[in-house]
C-alpha cells in the first residue's frame, strides 16, 4: 500500500519517538493543532499514520495536512488518557472526537461551616464543601431540595455563624425563623450537635441512603409513642411519610445489585455517540448523566468510552470502583473492575443504562427537530455525504426506478430529495421510446440521457447525487450515460442493491452496508419507495388507459367528446361492442353510431 509522504525534518521526528506511553500532537501548516491522541507506544502509534493509505477518506485527509508533530511522555496509559482529555479541550482540534455541549449540571452542596447551609449550584470549588449530584435537570435537584426543606429547618442566609458571633448578640431572627423554615442558630436556639445531627440525616438523603433514614425516623417515632410524647412522634411521622413519598419515585431497579457504575452506550455507527453514567446504591439510580459525542474520525466506542468515563472521573469527581459495562474501554484502568454482563440484574441495569442514553439521542434529535431545523439538516446531510463518500453537501438527490410487467409499457420514474425530503413537484416520468423489450439497463441510460440533457439545455441545476434502484448492471448503465454527456466528474452516482443495505460505488466491487438504524438508511428507503411508487402508478394508468380507451381512439371521426359520452354511459369498449347500434345512436346520433358500430365489428 501507498505511504503518505512526509517532510525529512518530520521524518527524523517520527525515526527517534520513543516507544513508551505519551500524548502526540499533530500540527498543520499554519501552526494550528489539528489533532491531539494518546499512545501506550508513540512510535509505533505516530508511525502508523503514515505507512499505510488508510481505509477512512477523513483520517487521509488529516494525514495530508499534517505539517508538524509535537509529543509529551507520560508514565502511564491512564495518564496519558487525562493528558489527552485535556488538550482535546483546550485545543478543540478539528479531527479529534469533541464531547458536545459541555454544560455544567446542577450540584446540591452541604458547605464546611459550623452551622452549613444547603444549597444548589453548578459550579465547584475546592474549598472542602461537600458537593452531591450532578442532576441531570434542575427540576430534580429542587425537589430534592423542597423534601430536605420539608423535614429539616435550615438555614439560608451567609452570615458566617461561629460560637464567636452567637456570643456577641448581633444576629437578628430573620422571616425564616417565624415561619419555622429555620431553628435560629445565629442567636443560639440550636446547638451545633443538634443542628449537625440534622445535616448527617440531610446527606443520608443526598447519597441515597433512604433506608438507613427511614430506620433512625421509624425508631425515633416508636420511642417518642412510647414515651407518651405523641405530638411529637407524629411530626416524625410526618417526615417519616415524605421520606417514602420521595423513595417510591426512586428508581428501584435491583435488590440484589449494591453499589456499582454503569456506563451504556448508544452507537449506531453515525458521526454522534452517546454515553450515559449512572451511580445505583442499594438498587437504585441516584445519579444518571448522558454525554453525546461527536466523532472527529472513526473513534471505536471502546475509544469513546474511555474519554467518557474520563470525563465522568474528573468533572463529577467520580472514583470508579466496579463498572457494569459493554464495550471495555481501550484503555486500562488498573484499580477499576469491570463487568460484562450475560444475564440477571446486572445485565438489567445495563439494559436501563442503555436505554437512558438512546432516549437522550432521541430527544436531542427532536429539540433540534423543532428549535433549529436548519442544523437538523445539516446534520443530515453531513451524514450523507460521509456515507455516499461525497465531498459536497447531497442537498439535491435524484432517484431512478425502471418499471414493466412482463414487458409491457416500459416507464421509468425520477424522484427528487432536496435537503432529504421528497420535493413532489419536481417529480418526472419516462416513457420509454427507444428500447426494444423488457431492457432495464439500456432503458436507464435512456432515462438518464434524456434528463440531464434537457437540464443542461435549460440551464437547470444538476443534483449532486444520482441513485439508481439496482446493482451493479444498472449501476454500469448510469456511468456509461453521464460519462456520453460529460457529466462523471460532476455528479456522483451510486446503486442500491435489492437488500437495501447494501450501496455500490462506480469501480467498486465490494458495496457498502448502511447501518440499519443510520438517519441515511432511512432516507435511501424513503426515495426508493417514492420511486417505486411514482414509476408504478404512472405504468397503472398507462395500461389502464390502453386496455379501456385504445379501440375507441383509434377510430376516424370520433373525438374525445363522443368517446367520454360513450364510456361515462357503457362504462368499459366491450359493452360498447356488444350494445345494439340503436342504442349507441341514442347516445352519440345515427352517423356517428355507425362509424363506432363499424369500426368494433369490423373483424367480422
Amino acid at each position: 500500500m501507498a505511504k503518505h509522504k512526509k517532510s525529512a525534518e518530520l521524518e527524523e521526528k517520527i525515526s527517534i519517538l520513543p516507544t513508551t506511553p505519551g500524548v502526540y500532537m499533530y500540527f498543520d501548516s499554519e501552526g494550528k493543532v489539528i489533532y491531539v491522541g494518546k499512545a501506550k507506544n508513540l512510535k509505533r502509534r505516530v508511525s502508523s499514520y503514515f505507512n499505510r493509505t488508510h481505509t477512512s477518506t477523513r483520517t487521509n485527509l488529516l494525514v495530508r495536512a499534517i505539517a508538524d508533530m509535537k509529543y509529551i511522555v507520560v508514565p502511564t496509559e491512564q495518564d496519558a488518557l487525562n493528558l489527552e482529555n485535556s488538550m482535546i479541550k483546550e485545543y478543540q482540534p478539528r479531527y479529534n472526537v469533541l464531547l458536545k455541549d459541555d454544560k455544567s449540571y446542577p450540584w446540591i452542596v452541604v458547605t464546611k461551616e459550623h452551622y452549613p447551609r444547603v444549597f444548589m449550584t453548578r459550579t465547584r470549588e475546592g474549598d472542602g464543601t461537600k458537593y452531591y449530584g450532578p442532576y441531570t435537570d434542575t427540576a430534580s435537584a429542587r425537589a430534592v431540595l423542597d423534601l430536605i426543606k420539608q423535614l429539616y429547618p435550615l438555614r439560608s442566609c451567609r452570615h458566617a455563624i461561629t460560637p464567636e458571633y452567637i456570643e456577641k448578640g448581633k444576629g437578628r431572627l430573620c422571616l425564616d425563623y417565624h415561619l419555622k423554615r429555620c431553628a435560629g442558630p445565629c442567636r443560639g436556639l440550636v446547638s451545633e450537635e443538634e443542628y449537625g445531627a440534622n445535616v448527617e440525616r440531610i446527606k443520608q438523603i443526598l447519597r441515597g441512603d433512604l433506608n438507613e433514614l427511614l430506620e433512625y425516623l421509624r425508631g425515633e417515632m416508636q420511642l417518642l409513642a412510647s414515651q407518651l410524647r405523641f405530638e411529637e412522634a407524629q411530626e416524625v411521622k410526618n417526615k417519616y411519610d415524605l421520606v417514602m413519598r420521595y423513595s417510591a419515585k426512586s428508581v428501584i431497579v435491583s435488590q440484589t445489585v449494591s453499589d456499582v457504575d454503569v456506563i451504556g452506550v448508544d452507537d449506531d455507527g453515525t458521526g454522534e455517540v452517546y454515553v450515559n453514567y449512572m451511580h445505583v446504591r442499594r438498587g437504585a439510580v441516584v445519579r444518571s448523566v448522558t454525554l453525546e459525542y461527536k466523532r472527529g474520525m472513526d473513534e471505536s466506542a471502546e475509544q469513546i468510552v474511555s474519554y467518557a468515563m474520563n470525563e465522568v472521573s474528573q468533572s463529577l469527581g467520580v472514583k470508579f470502583d466496579e463498572v457494569i459495562i459493554r464495550n471495555l474501554p481501550d484503555v486500562e484502568m488498573p484499580d477499576v473492575t469491570f463487568t460484562v454482563p450475560k444475564r440477571g440484574d446486572k445485565l438489567k441495569l445495563l439494559e436501563v443504562s442503555e436505554r437512558n442514553a438512546r432516549q437522550y439521542k432521541i430527544d436531542s434529535l427532536k429539540h433540534l427537530e423543532r428549535h433549529n431545523p436548519e442544523q437538523r439538516t445539516l446534520k443530515l446531510m453531513e451524514r450523507m455525504r460521509d456515507d455516499f463518500r461525497l465531498n459536497v453537501l447531497p442537498t439535491h438527490i435524484e432517484c431512478f426506478d425502471n418499471s414493466n410487467i412482463q414487458g409491457t409499457n416500459p416507464v421509468a420514474s425520477c424522484v427528487v430529495f432536496r435537503d432529504g425530503k421528497p420535493s413532489k413537484k419536481d417529480y418526472r416520468h419516462f416513457n420509454i421510446k427507444t428500447v426494444e423489450g423488457p431492457d432495464d439497463f439500456a432503458s436507464m441510460k435512456e432515462v438518464l440521457t434524456r434528463r440531464y440533457t434537457r437540464l443542461m439545455d435549460e440551464g437547470e441545476e444538476l443534483p449532486q447525487l444520482i441513485v439508481v434502484d439496482g446493482g451493479k448492471g444498472q449501476l454500469s448503465a448510469a456511468v456509461e450515460a453521464l460519462d456520453a454527456m460529460g457529466l462523471r466528474g460532476v455528479i456522483a452516482v451510486a446503486g442500491i442493491a435489492k437488500r437495501l443495505e447494501e450501496i455500490y460505488f462506480p469501480g467498486d466491487s465490494v458495496p457498502l452496508y448502511i447501518d440499519k438504524n443510520s438517519e441515511t438508511l432511512r432516507v435511501v428507503q424513503h426515495m426508493r419507495d417514492e420511486a417505486h411508487r411514482f414509476g408504478i402508478t404512472h405504468h397503472r394508468n398507462r395500461r389502464s388507459k390502453g386496455q379501456t380507451v385504445s379501440a375507441l381512439d383509434g377510430i376516424p371521426g370520433i373525438g374525445p367528446k363522443t368517446r367520454n359520452a360513450l364510456l361515462s354511459h357503457y362504462r368499459s369498449v366491450k359493452r360498447i361492442a356488444a350494445a345494439d347500434i340503436d342504442d349507441i345512436a341514442s347516445i352519440i346520433g345515427p352517423a356517428k353510431a355507425s362509424i363506432v358500430y363499424g369500426a368494433l365489428h369490423e373483424t367480422e
